[in-house]
């Protein structure tokens, strides 16, 4: 069960035209490890934690989405940050659990919310960036008296060979979300992400704590940045069984 097969560079194609499209620029990743025992409570049915040589991780991803398109009809930007986990489900497809996502676009949000019960929150969301310096800050305004955090992180090297870990919080082609009764894997693809590692990194706040996950420590093992990828969306219409199997199987 806690075997892991690193995950392909290239995404598994799409089953049709992707019904929604958006860019991913200016892409921060800070990773911290966790027992898999305690973040498994909050991930969604007929999933377990994925897990690097017995760890699974939290991340911390903030972006920018420049543009975003819904069955070709634009529908605008926003700035987006979310505390997220590492999921397989029983069919060995390996995803993304959101556990908190605040953006800044109060309509996305409460559509979000309703196409695919994605936990976005409306937030005050700012990201900068000035030369290998790229610094954030959001405060949640729904629900009131909500989670806030600030980070910057100085940019260095180029990633010119993936660690194990840089591969398994990355190479993610899909999310899983529990949505009308029922856990889904929705299908995400893009070119390989461009990484370079941050030279340095500080934060503040208490995102992570609001998504009720506990880290043993405050500094991340690992903090990535990316100019970014466009990406096309598609829901899978296999929703995830409840039975377990070795991870490392092909997507359904």
């Amino acid at each position: 069960m806690n075997r892991w097969r690193p995950t392909p560079a290239d995404p598994f194609p799409l089953p049709g035209p992707p019904l929604l499209t958006q860019g991913w620029h200016d892409v921060v990743f800070a990773h911290w490890p966790v027992p898999p025992e305690r973040v498994t409570p909050l991930l969604p049915a007929h999933t377990r934690p994925d897990v690097l040589d017995g760890t699974s991780y939290v991340g911390l991803v903030a972006f920018r989405v420049p543009s975003t398109e819904a069955c070709g009809i634009p529908v605008g930007g926003f700035q987006e940050v979310n505390v997220r986990l590492y999921s397989v489900d029983g069919h060995g497809r390996r995803g993304v659990v959101f556990l908190s996502m605040d953006a800044d676009a109060a309509h996305g949000v409460l559509a979000a919310r309703a196409l695919t019960g994605l936990p976005y929150m409306w937030s005050d969301v700012s990201l900068r960036s000035a030369g290998d310096a790229h610094a954030g800050a959001v405060r949640r305004r729904l629900p009131r008296g909500g989670a806030r955090g600030r980070w910057r992180a100085t940019v260095g090297e180029r990633v010119e060979r993936e660690s194990a870990l840089e591969r398994f919080v990355t190479a993610r082609w899909g999310l899983h979300t529990r949505h009308a009764g029922s856990t889904w894997w929705i299908r995400v693809a893009h070119r390989p992400w461009p990484l370079f590692r941050a030279r340095s990194w500080e934060y503040e706040g208490d995102l992570l704590e609001a998504a009720s996950v506990r880290v043993d420590d405050h500094d991340p093992v690992s903090v990535l940045w990316s100019p970014g990828v466009d990406t096309g969306v598609c829901p899978s219409l296999l929703p995830a069984p409840p039975v377990a199997v070795s991870a490392g199987a092909c997507p359904a």
